[in-house]
């Protein structure tokens, strides 16, 4: 079984994370969405709503599980028997950082490959740091979010 794991702060989920879930789906046998709980980057949302967003947009998703981690993504990529990384690549700024975190990973865990995909064309603008502003300033988030997670978002969660 090849399963990949799809890391990130999620913060919150948006359609540009849900576009690589689905072209992932295609590749690997399992994708764990692994939401970490990144205190430094100090999210708007809590872990544990992080965590509900991205499991209420991969609910019709029979191939995709999401867990919540809070240590290095080697180690959990050693508890999950998981030797794929998955990367989504917008532009060229995200190249840098992506490429030095994934050789930072194989200097830690040398069988784990980084697999880096690029958003459809559609979504190549949308980032959960685009959304938390729109937020911020009460604008129209609903094209680029996952409905349930607008909907989670719009009622507070309920």
């Amino acid at each position: 079984m090849k399963r990949a794991i799809y890391p990130g702060t999620f913060d919150p989920i948006t359609v540009g994370h849900m576009d690589i879930v689905r072209r992932a789906c295609n590749i690997f046998d399992e994708i764990v969405l692994a939401v970490a709980e990144s205190k430094s980057k100090k999210p708007m949302f809590s872990h544990t709503e992080r965590i509900a967003f991205a499991e209420a947009a991969t609910r019709d998703f029979p191939k995709v599980r999401v867990v919540g981690f809070e240590s290095l993504l080697v180690d959990l990529a050693e508890t999950l028997e998981a030797s794929i990384i998955i990367r989504g690549l917008r532009a060229v700024s995200d190249f840098e950082y992506e490429l030095q975190m994934g050789y930072a990973n194989a200097s830690l865990k040398p069988d784990l490959e980084t697999i880096y995909l690029m958003p459809s064309l559609e979504h190549a603008f949308v980032s959960s740091s685009v959304v938390r502003t729109i937020l911020h300033f009460e604008g129209r988030v609903e094209h680029l979010l996952p409905s349930e997670v607008h909907t989670m978002i719009a009622t507070g969660g309920k």
